[in-house]
Order: C-alpha cells, then sequence, then structure tokens
C-alpha cells in the first residue's frame, strides 16, 4: 500500500465517519438536503448507517488491504446512488457536484489496491 493510498483512504473514513454520524444524529443540513432531494427522512438514517459500514470496511483496510477496495466499491454506488438522486430533482451542478469528486476519490482508492479483488477471485 502507498502513502497516497494511505492518504486517500483515511480522508474518505474522516468524511464518511462525520457524515453517517451526521445522518444518524439528523444533522439539520443533511435532513434538509433529503427533503430537497424528495427522499423520506428514514432513508437518510439508512444511508448514514451505510456509509459507517463503508468507513468501518476502510478502517478494516489498513490491517487487511482486500478490504479497502471492497469497501471502496461500497461506498462508490453510494456516491452514484447519490449522484443520480441529485439528476432526478435536477439539482444545480453545484449540488450534484459533491457525489462525483468523492466517486472519483474513491474509484482511484479501489483502482490503487486492486489486488484485494484479485485475490479474492483467485
Amino acid at each position: 500500500m502507498t502513502v497516497f493510498s494511505i492518504v486517500l483512504q483515511s480522508l474518505l473514513i474522516a468524511y464518511y465517519v462525520f457524515s453517517g454520524c451526521a445522518k444518524v444524529a439528523g444533522a439539520k443540513y443533511w435532513v434538509g438536503i433529503f427533503d430537497n432531494l424528495k427522499i423520506p427522512q428514514w432513508f437518510r438514517v439508512v444511508t448514514g448507517f451505510v456509509q459507517l459500514i463503508g468507513a468501518a470496511v476502510l478502517i478494516l483496510g489498513y490491517w487487511k488491504e482486500d478490504a479497502i477496495a471492497w469497501g471502496g466499491i461500497w461506498l462508490g454506488i453510494t456516491m452514484l446512488a447519490a449522484f443520480f438522486a441529485h439528476v432526478r430533482v435536477k439539482d444545480s451542478i453545484g449540488k450534484s457536484a459533491p457525489p462525483v469528486v468523492f466517486l472519483v476519490v474513491i474509484i482511484i482508492l479501489t483502482i490503487l489496491n486492486t489486488e484485494g479483488l484479485t485475490h479474492a477471485f483467485s
């Protein structure tokens, strides 16, 4: 694992722990976003737990590198869904960009750690 990979992994962990906890706790910011996206508030809580699980898998990746790619796939699917939720309500590019940015970072991290995927299938 490279230093660059560890830095990306650590930044993503920090973001998804913070974001997941804020969603589960019902932070006003996230309540407003889910209202804007016309998604029920119970799904905000589910999304928060999905992000916390993804962060936990990335944390596991410090000891078991195979987990990083799996966590990346898990969180990547989440960010893809978030992007499509913004597109569905015709949000501006500014509001739709964050999930895309995180998706790109996740894809880079996953590519850097694809050995974990190849070991799982060999």
